[in-house]
């Protein structure tokens, strides 16, 4: 998940017309006592820390995301939802880390800090090999290489100069920074992409290449200074898989090793271990679904949603487990008071995140609408999230009118600061209402401005009411989204307490109210943006 858009709430307020479309009187009754339940008898840490230090790393389908999915679904039950329920869709391989390392053995003896890439094979033992520099971005490439790779560690990243921080990692927004983002996103529809695959393409043919030129492994270079790694890696479909060992290294590990590479008589020699494993048993994900029944409104819900899932560097807790933590807490809280919502509450663990927001775009196209075929073969075989964009029209399925409202919370353990409603212009008005209670705590700001790379993105491309959080960003985008540091040490108690007090708030209201939340029109082909391009 990248970090959201932020704008100003007085973008909006001078602009907007008075229209029928407020929703009913804010319950501040009902705030005192999610305020209670919130602040003084909070379980969001607890949560926080069985997912992070009990469980860790949670990747899509691995031995740890199957402990997560049965330790969520068991606490959901022990607060009283109902309708506790895992619900699958296809997504391919797990895949687990047991042990690896990495060391350069000449022209001296050093431990480098690495981790494997995911969904690459392991090296089945102690490998080694000289160190061959060839940067590699598109096939082009591989003919300046063959013949050249056999029996070496090829590193595929062209090095780049060390980038020193010139800013402070860690910060919170000022009234400045979101009055300085007070922007409406105009829509830009360029033509429809003619390779929807094109990077996950070379990344085939790139395992594809090496292997047959026997390449012992092949390394990168982490994208981040400060010894951080990540292993983010592509592969896990079951028509896709990897043959050769990947491991990343930091970036001043590896820069070390490429300039040794350009040396007469000081050529480098790297030793690899990757033991990994494939888990092959289930290729479903799983999201973990709960409800607070509604007693009127029938058929109607609102949600709230995070993803569930991470990468392996570390133990995912600002990506994405403070999220999970707060959605889970928000369940809590409300059940605690015993409410009776008018309308359904929701609450949505997503799985497959990381690898395409799969979880949240198979929710939406098997219970909120779908889209047509392209009519085209080769198109039409392509996972759902690659074409999902192109397909005309929309075709809502019987419960699309039911899905209300949708919260989602992804942007680390920064507290909320305003939501961001997405250019829903009827809708920014009832967010400035519901707000007003927590202007104390932080949370001032609706934005005008769209947000993307998280689980309400396939919501809002059929027209469903979908809104991202506005957040502190503290530190999240500087070091720990994706990095090998994204422990629970980095998690702001006082911060997940107030979000998880905004959001239960937020959900009472929408299945409370006495008319749904404005919804935008249904989307249709748009004509693109510019209709005369070169």
């Amino acid at each position: 998940m990248r970090l959201a858009a932020l704008l100003s709430a007085t973008a909006i307020a001078f602009a907007l017309p008075a229209v029928a479309v407020s929703a009913q009187e804010v319950d501040r009754v009902a705030i005192n006592r999610i305020i209670d339940q919130g602040f003084n008898h909070s379980e969001v840490m607890d949560t926080a820390a069985y997912l992070t230090d009990r469980i860790g790393g949670r990747m899509t389908n691995s031995p740890q995301m199957r402990q997560a999915e049965a330790w969520t679904a068991q606490r959901f039950r022990d607060w009283g939802l109902s309708n506790v329920r895992a619900d699958p869709f296809e997504f391919g391989r797990g895949w687990s880390v047991v042990r690896s390392s990495a060391r350069m053995t000449a022209p001296r003896t050093l431990d480098l800090r690495a981790i494997p890439i995911a969904w690459t094979p392991g090296t089945n033992g102690v490998v080694s090999g000289e160190v061959v520099v060839a940067p590699m971005t598109t096939a082009a490439d591989f003919a300046k290489w063959r013949g050249k790779l056999s029996g070496k560690v090829v590193l595929v990243t062209r090095p780049t100069a060390g980038s020193e921080p010139t800013e402070a990692p860690f910060r919170r927004l000022t009234e400045e920074d979101l009055r300085d983002l007070d922007t409406y996103n105009m829509p830009n529809h360029a033509a429809p992409s003619t390779n929807p695959l094109r990077e996950l393409e070379f990344a085939r043919q790139m395992d594809a290449f090496l292997q047959e030129e026997g390449a012992v492994a092949w390394v990168r270079m982490s994208a981040r200074d400060g010894g951080l790694l990540h292993g983010n890696g592509s592969g896990y479909r079951m028509d896709d898989q990897r043959r050769t060992p990947g491991m990343e290294l930091a970036a001043e590990d590896y820069r070390r090793l490429a300039r040794l590479a350009l040396t007469e008589d000081a050529k480098p020699t790297l030793e690899l271990m990757s033991e990994v494993r494939f888990h092959e048993e289930d290729v479903n994900a799983y999201n973990i679904l709960a409800d607070i029944p509604g007693t009127d409104r029938s058929g109607e819900y609102v949600m709230a949603g995070a993803h569930l899932d991470s990468w392996a560097a570390s133990d995912g807790a600002v990506d994405n487990a403070a999220g999970s933590a707060v959605v889970m807490e928000a369940a809590r809280i409300l059940k605690a008071m015993g409410v009776r919502p008018k309308r359904t509450i929701r609450f949505a663990l997503w799985s497959g995140e990381e690898q395409g927001l799969w979880g949240s775009l198979a929710y939406v196209d098997k219970y909120v609408a779908t889209r047509a075929a392209l009519g085209d073969a080769q198109l039409d075989a392509l996972p759902n999230n690659r074409t999902w964009r192109q397909r005309w029209p929309i075709q809502p399925r019987d419960g699309y009118g039911d899905l209300v409202a949708y919260f989602n919370l992804d942007n680390g353990s920064g507290k909320i600061r305003g939501i961001n409603a997405e250019g829903n212009v009827a809708a920014a008005p009832i967010f400035q209402e519901w707000l007003e209670p927590f202007h104390a705590m932080g949370a001032t700001t609706v934005s005008m401005r769209t947000s993307g790379s998280t689980d309400h993105v396939y919501m809002q491309t059929v027209g469903v009411p979908g809104f991202q959080f506005i957040q502190d960003p503290l530190d999240y985008g500087a070091r720990l989204h994706h990095t090998s540091i994204d422990s629970y040490d980095h998690m702001r108690a006082e911060d997940l307490r107030q979000a998880a007090v905004i959001m239960a708030a937020f959900l009472l209201q929408a299945a409370n109210s006495d008319e749904p939340l404005p919804r935008m029109p249904t989307p249709t082909q748009p004509r693109p943006t510019d209709p005369f391009p070169y």
